[in-house]
């Protein structure tokens, strides 16, 4: 996984597709070589929600040294809310303690993606 392109192509299909929100956490090697994919949560038309804890979880068991999370928003708009700000915050420095990055954050539709590395500041 080179880049969001990638990451975004990787879980397309299933994130697109869905009629309820979803978080996907994909996983990676030092290299940025895929471990897997790991649903995290399954939510409803308009929200789903997670914590660090259950991000981090499948990471962890995986050894994994970095992850992107993928959400949709079935509605189809990619604006970013105010709790998929907070959230990717989180994360991020949830990500940070445990030495594991977070690379990126985006968001699928089927008008394509966002990233929220372009929205906020992420730590290299």
């Amino acid at each position: 996984i080179n880049n969001e392109e990638d990451a975004y192509e990787l879980v397309r299909q299933e994130l697109v597709n869905s009629d309820r929100e979803m978080i996907l956490s994909i996983m990676l090697t030092a290299k940025n070589d895929l471990i897997g994919v790991e649903t995290v949560s399954i939510g409803s038309v308009t929200a789903t929600t997670t914590t660090p804890r259950d991000v981090f979880k499948s990471a962890i068991l995986a050894n994994a040294v970095s992850i992107i999370i993928c959400h949709n928003h079935p509605s189809g708009d990619l604006a970013p809310s105010n709790e998929d700000i907070k959230i990717t915050k989180q994360l991020t420095a949830a990500g940070e303690l445990l030495g594991i990055k977070v690379l990126d954050h985006l968001i699928l539709s089927n008008q394509g993606y966002k990233s929220l590395r372009d929205h906020l500041e992420f730590p290299n």
